[in-house]
C-alpha cells in the first residue's frame, strides 16, 4: 500500500536552497525533488559543505577532492540548478565543526539567493551518516534564524526496512503519519545528474535499488 501524506505537492517557492554534505547528495538523494522545483520555474541553488574526498568509492581515476568538484557542477546543471556553492570543510568531519559556523554559511547563502525555503535530508541524515545529519542540523538552525520552512527528504519506513534487509545498509524511514509531502516525479533529470557523478554511481550501489523501490514517487516532511 502506498504511504499516505497530509500534503500532496511541493510548496510554490520561487527560490530554493538545498543544503547537503557531499557532492552527489543533491543528485542521489534530492535530485528528483530539486528538478521538480526547477521544472516548476523555481531558482534552485545547492550549498555543499565538503568535496567528498573521503569516499570509499572511486569509480574514476584522479584525486576525489578535485574530481568531485567537476561532477557536482555538471550534476547541478543537469538538475536545472542555477548555482552551486561548494565549501571546503573536511569530509567526515562536519560533526566536529561548530554548528553556528555551519549555520552562518547557510544563512549567508539563503539571503544571497533570497530563498523562500530550504531543502535537506531528514533529521538523522536518512543514511545515518554523521555528515548528513550535521548538514541538516545546520539547515534547521539557519531556517530558525531566517524564519523559513525546511523540507526534509525522507523515505517511507517500509522502503528503508527493505533496503536494510537486502543490502545491510542503514536507512531511517518515516511512517505514513510522518510524511507531509508526496510527489510524483520524472527521474530523467535526476538520472542525468547521477550519471555525472561517475566516481560514485558505481554498479551494485544501493542507490539503484532505492530508486527502483521508490518508482516515480518521492516523500518529504517539514522539519520546520
Amino acid at each position: 500500500m502506498e504511504p499516505s501524506a497530509r500534503r500532496i505537492g511541493l510548496p510554490p517557492w520561487r527560490s530554493v536552497l538545498a543544503v547537503v554534505a557531499h557532492p552527489d547528495d543533491e543528485s542521489f538523494g534530492l535530485g528528483a525533488v530539486l528538478s521538480t522545483f526547477a521544472d516548476a520555474g523555481a531558482k534552485v541553488t545547492v550549498l555543499c559543505f565538503t568535496h567528498g574526498e573521503a569516499s570509499t568509492l572511486h569509480g574514476v581515476a584522479g584525486d576525489l577532492a578535485t574530481v568531485r568538484v567537476g561532477e557536482l557542477d555538471a550534476a547541478a546543471r543537469a538538475l536545472g540548478a542555477s548555482g552551486v556553492q561548494l565549501l571546503g570543510y573536511a569530509d567526515g568531519g562536519l560533526a566536529e565543526v561548530d554548528l553556528g559556523d555551519l549555520s552562518a554559511r547557510v544563512v549567508e547563502m539563503a539571503r544571497q539567493v533570497d530563498a523562500d525555503g530550504l531543502v535537506a535530508f531528514d533529521l538523522g541524515g536518512v543514511t545515518g551518516h554523521p555528515d548528513h545529519a550535521r548538514a541538516t542540523a545546520a539547515g534547521l538552525c539557519a531556517a530558525n534564524t531566517l524564519g523559513l520552512r525546511l523540507l526534509g527528504w525522507t523515505l517511507p519506513h517500509d522502503t528503508a526496512d527493505q533496503l536494510a534487509r537486502e543490502h545491510g545498509a542503514f536507512f531511517a524511514g518515516q511512517p505514513p503519519s510522518g510524511l507531509d509531502v508526496a510527489i510524483t516525479v520524472d527521474r530523467t533529470r535526476q538520472l542525468d545528474a547521477i550519471a555525472e557523478h561517475r566516481s560514485q554511481a558505481v554498479p551494485g550501489s544501493v542507490l539503484w535499488r532505492r530508486l527502483e523501490l521508490l518508482g516515480d514517487r518521492e516523500y518529504l516532511r517539514y522539519l520546520r
